[in-house]
């Protein structure tokens, strides 16, 4: 008996002891971690970063902490030290926003699938009512990546009303954009739904509970000295107070958290390499302070580190951390696909895996002291050599499988219904059975774009045959009824109606009201193109001025705006530039409207006045291109043939006014520009080189049949779209006019553009500044339009 129970013992000894070893961190290289001294010295040397504190942990072992170069650089030299505090940046959203999310999940007060209108009403304005905390928390919300700085605000009220604001870029759920605004949408919901602001409750119920007591907002004036700076404050739009313009040292870097007064959900907490050490640990399920005492429970911490974007987008992201994306090079070269982790923008990292229990933070102050430095490949090579340094990896098979596991995929493209046909204000208003014009004598303000969805009856047709309608008489604009006519139209008379048709773009450009005379009403039927040197607006607001004079109702059917309505782009037209090709002061050259959106816009900005009614479309979205409405393609003019040709229209037209053909006479007009004293080649290497966002480019010739160098034959370039998401039309048109200015400057007199281009301002700086520069100054008149045009969005 007693044999038996020593056996017993010893059995059970020996299997504790393999249990232990099993659970054990596996081993480590000293001399391969060692390894990091160098790649941080050379990247001090470099000038990359003026210093950093560096702790790589494996499990409750801390294998390396230390601290290389300085602190701070100017006025004077400070050495590092281990305990420097830093500007977290973007690593507040995986340290401070996204634990407090998950804190309130798990304590049933927020799900994930909840919308964000919930929390914030008035978010679901523009057709954002969908928009969901787990579109905010995987950057898959469809909002663009910041709010505008260009003008004055301050505060988190007023950042939530822009937010409110914004227009959607993209359906939820389709794309991964990264977005600060998602994330301070996040800290305003937890401060609504726990009743705390976001740096109250997550100090108490994550940080403190860690003691990580070195991490915080707004760090007091006591923790100055320990605090690494950043840079001067040259943010734009004044978001610098006078006490800012020195050296920024525990105020936040980001522009917009700086603005909210320096509590945000997206950037604002500083803190050390140690605190951030004690939250990985405490991911890692190891007892950061001697106790078990989880503050996220490890189901929690499992789902919030999971991958959640949907299998079709391919930046794969947990909740808030990344894991394998654009964003994530200091994940290094090793580190398996199950690991998650985040950097900040003024040169942080914190990445962990799970698998192997390794955990990796660097602090640096990349910015400091002038805004030049570089942290992303010594963060990545960091990363890379602390991986490396681990003897053994039992879990590595195990953590490949768990990131293969599926996605959380409940907003997928795949699993999002097709999008119905768009239906014109034309067929809702015959749906309607013409009740909007029951009654009424009628003109009518169209073209040949004026058709039905399928494309079987023109609105000419279908109003003259409407029940209780009478339709007297017919306006064109340019081009003509049938919109073939590149020159001046006369007035004549429909065939098939036999009423007259009153041209708008001959001896008069606004109706008269001899034209208006016995007419109740007049309705517009026009497929507008989305830049504003089209004329087809400017005609619109024409007829508007002229029917609230005569005191008749007008009536826009509307159509969508084919290169879509949520990118706006380019300067803000000048009132002394004001013209047939360019009628509102302060509108960019890509307005992002509908031609209904206008009227509303041009008739109580301008104070019109006109009786005015807009027959919205059904099914259509802002972010739809033309292609994905399911309505056929009518030229809307006879240089307009395609998709591509109207999506590169707002540049190339902009300077077609100059030496230079845009391909009118040809098969591909807007799609080549080209003059007989241009050198494709080389223009096509110049252009290349620039790297443009969503274009290439290689050289042609061609000779027009018609318009500019009729008979001749040009060199040029022909511009091929290869993204149109990434495609600034507008910074196009600029390069293209500094490329062939550098070509031949005595040839291109850009000042004839001064029309298109908007104001004589921009005419002057195309001829000195780099486009790049340009582009950078338009955001103030950007987004004033962005404002300007909220409230008259109907979609």
């Amino acid at each position: 008996m007693l044999m038996r129970q020593l056996f017993a013992t010893c059995l059970a000894l020996v299997a504790l002891l393999g249990a232990a070893a099993q659970a054990a961190p596996p081993a480590f290289s000293s001399q391969r971690l060692a390894l990091i001294d160098n790649v941080v010295a050379e990247a001090i040397a470099q000038r990359r970063i003026p210093g950093a504190v560096v702790i790589v942990g494996l499990g409750s072992r801390v294998l390396l902490r230390k601290a290389y170069g300085q602190r701070a650089l100017l006025p004077q030299p400070e050495p590092m030290t281990p305990d420097t505090v830093f500007d977290l940046a973007s690593l507040t959203k995986v340290v401070a926003t996204t634990p407090a999310v998950m804190a309130l999940v798990e304590d049933g007060r927020i799900r994930l699938n909840d919308p964000v209108a919930l929390y914030i009403p008035a978010f679901a304005k523009y057709g954002k009512g969908g928009i969901t905390v787990r579109h905010l928390l995987t950057h898959t919300s469809g909002l663009r990546p910041d709010v505008d700085l260009d003008e004055p605000w301050r505060g988190n009220t007023a950042a939530i009303e822009l937010a409110c604001e914004e227009v959607l870029m993209q359906p939820p759920g389709t794309r991964m954009v990264y977005s600060d605004i998602n994330f301070f949408l996040l800290g305003e919901i937890v401060q609504r739904a726990s009743g705390q602001p976001l740096a109250d409750f997550v100090r108490t119920r994550i940080h403190a509970p860690l003691g990580m007591q070195d991490t915080m907002f707004l760090p007091p004036p006591a923790l100055r000295a320990r605090i690494a700076p950043t840079e001067p404050c040259a943010a734009p739009g004044g978001a610098c107070s006078a006490e800012d313009q020195t050296m920024l040292r525990g105020v936040v870097h980001d522009p917009t958290a700086r603005r909210m007064g320096g509590m945000a959900g997206h950037a604002g907490l500083f803190g050390t390499a140690d605190d951030l050490a004690r939250y990985a640990r405490m991911l890692l399920g190891v007892d950061p302070r001697g106790r078990k005492a989880h503050v996220l429970s490890p189901l929690t911490v499992a789902r919030m580190t999971a991958p959640s974007t949907p299998v079709g987008i391919g930046n794969v992201r947990a909740l808030g951390w990344d894991m394998d994306s654009a964003f994530s090079s200091n994940r290094g070269e090793l580190l398996p696909l199950g690991s998650y982790g985040h950097t900040g923008f003024t040169g942080t990292s914190l990445w962990v895996d799970p698998a192997s229990q390794l955990y990796v933070v660097f602090l640096s102050s990349r910015l400091h002291p002038d805004g030049k430095g570089d942290a992303t490949t010594v963060r990545a090579r960091v990363a890379t050599v602390a991986a490396s340094a681990l003897a053994a990896t039992p879990h590595t098979t195990q953590a490949l499988e768990w990131s293969r596991r599926p996605y959380d995929t409940p907003s997928s493209p795949a699993a999002i219904e097709p999008a119905e046909p768009v239906l014109n204000g034309v067929d809702v208003l015959a749906a309607s059975g013409f009740a909007a014009l029951q009654g009424l004598r009628v003109g009518l303000l169209t073209n040949h774009t004026g058709r039905t969805a399928d494309g079987r009856q023109s609105t000419i047709d279908l109003l003259f045959k409407a029940p209780g309608v009478k339709l007297q008489t017919l306006f064109s604009p340019e081009h003509g009824i049938r919109g073939i006519l590149d020159e001046q139209v006369a007035s004549s008379k429909d065939e098939a109606t036999g009423l007259t048709i009153h041209s708008l773009y001959g001896t008069t450009r606004k109706p008269t009201p001899e034209m208006l005379a016995g007419l109740d009403a007049v309705v517009v039927d026009l497929q507008d193109i989305g830049a504003r040197f089209y004329t087809y607006p400017t005609t619109l607001a024409y007829l508007l001025q002229a029917c609230a004079a005569a005191k008749v109702r007008v009536v826009v059917l509307d159509r969508p705006n084919p290169i879509g309505g949520v990118a706006l782009e380019g300067p803000g037209l000048d009132s002394a530039a004001a013209s047939f090709v360019g009628h509102l002061p302060g509108i960019p050259v890509r307005h992002g409207m509908t031609l209904g959106e206008l009227a509303l816009l041009f008739n109580e900005q301008e104070h019109i006045g006109a009786q005015l009614a807009v027959i919205a479309m059904k099914h259509w979205r802002r972010e739809q291109w033309f292609d994905e409405t399911g309505l056929p393609w009518i030229n809307p003019s006879p240089n307009m043939r395609n998709l591509h040709q109207a999506a590169l229209y707002p540049g190339v037209g902009l300077i077609e006014y100059a030496d230079i053909s845009v391909g009118r006479g040809t098969d591909t007009p807007f799609e080549q520009i080209g003059a007989p004293w241009i050198n494709g080649r080389q223009l096509a290497e110049a252009l290349n080189r620039r790297r443009l966002s969503g274009v290439r480019f290689y050289p042609v010739s061609f000779t027009p049949t018609a318009s500019k160098f009729q008979g001749q034959r040009c060199e040029g370039v022909f511009i091929v779209v290869t993204d149109r998401q990434a495609l600034r039309p507008v910074r196009l048109g600029y390069e293209l006019a500094a490329a062939l200015q550098r070509m031949g400057a005595e040839r291109l007199d850009m000042a004839a553009n001064l029309k298109l281009i908007g104001a004589a301002s921009e005419v002057a700086r195309l001829k000195t500044e780099e486009p790049a520069v340009i582009a950078a100054g338009w955001g103030q008149a950007e987004a004033r339009w962005r404002r300007l045009r909220a409230k008259y969005l109907l979609y």
